[in-house]
């Protein structure tokens, strides 16, 4: 879509995807190596009673949810900032999680392209909030002939 055909506003909910704990170890292994993401033992004995996912996880597994929905398509040019992360509760193995999205600005900067903000909220299977922050990317507007 391009920055035109977007709304103040408006709203738009991901499918779900199902996080285990073999793809929360995974991730941790790699990107936030810390007990509560891989030590099962440590974990059962911390304040989440288990493994947990990394909230750096569940961030980009928000904002894969809301990339995978097709909606910028080829009219995204870059991503240019994130603001507002908030995680708001832990993510646990065989949490589905589902994103909603909603348009919160629109900012023409060129007549080719502008700046479109959402805010990403991410909820389990349970409709518990675990996640909340706001996404800016530049994008084509419907007079762009990039």
């Amino acid at each position: 879509m391009k920055l035109s055909e977007f709304t103040v506003g408006q709203e738009f909910t991901t499918k779900s995807f199902k996080l285990t704990q073999k793809k929360i170890m995974e991730f941790a292994k790699d990107y936030d190596p810390q007990y509560m993401h891989l030590d099962e033992e440590k974990a059962n004995q911390g304040r989440f009673n288990g493994i947990i996912a990394s909230g750096i996880q569940t961030l980009a597994i928000s904002f894969k949810l809301w990339i995978e929905e097709g909606k910028y398509g080829d009219d995204i040019i870059a991503g240019t900032r994130m603001n507002n992360i908030k995680f708001t509760q832990a993510v646990y193995p065989d949490d589905e999680l589902y994103t909603v999205v909603k348009v919160i600005d629109i900012k023409e900067r060129k007549i080719e392209n502008g700046i479109l903000t959402v805010t990403l909220t991410t909820f389990n299977h349970k409709e518990v909030k675990v996640f909340e922050g706001d996404l800016s990317v530049l994008l084509k507007n419907d007079k762009s002939t990039i």
